[in-house]
């Protein structure tokens, strides 16, 4: 279980990024709701990833 948990708060932003666009994806939500949430989200991790526009955000996930 320590495993999984260290594994979780070492995912790169990136990883991050494509599997909770994803997860929130699945839920409904829009990517008007999706990205700024993400970024939000970001900010509150144990290791905090450099801040990303809305646009980088996108630019994730669809390249």
């Amino acid at each position: 279980m320590v495993a999984d948990v260290l594994a979780y708060f070492g995912e790169p932003a990136e990883e991050y990024v494509r599997r909770r666009h994803g997860e929130l994806k699945s839920r409904g939500l829009t990517n008007e709701q999706i990205f700024p949430r993400i970024a939000a989200e970001l900010s509150g991790r144990r290791v905090t990833a450099p801040e990303l526009s809305l646009r980088q955000l996108r630019r994730i996930v669809y390249g």
